[in-house]
């Protein structure tokens, strides 16, 4: 029996996904790769600034809807 951890002998979704679906896969690594680099505080930082402008868009939205129009 080998020395590594179970799941450094596993493979990834990339061994099973179809070539059409790997630019999304990418994107999710990435998006993993950032979480782990930097940890949860920030990326729960950036979550939440995001969450801001979401929802500032969504006001601005319902200003125009309603009030503008």
């Amino acid at each position: 029996m080998s020395e590594e951890p179970p799941e450094e002998n596993v493979g990834g979704l990339d061994e099973i996904l179809p070539p059409s679906l790997m630019p999304i896969y990418d994107g999710y690594l990435r998006i993993e790769t950032f979480r782990d680099t930097y940890g949860e505080t920030y990326t729960g930082i950036m979550e939440a600034i995001v969450a801001i402008v979401l929802i500032g868009g969504y006001l601005y939205w319902l200003y125009l809807f309603f009030l503008a129009g």
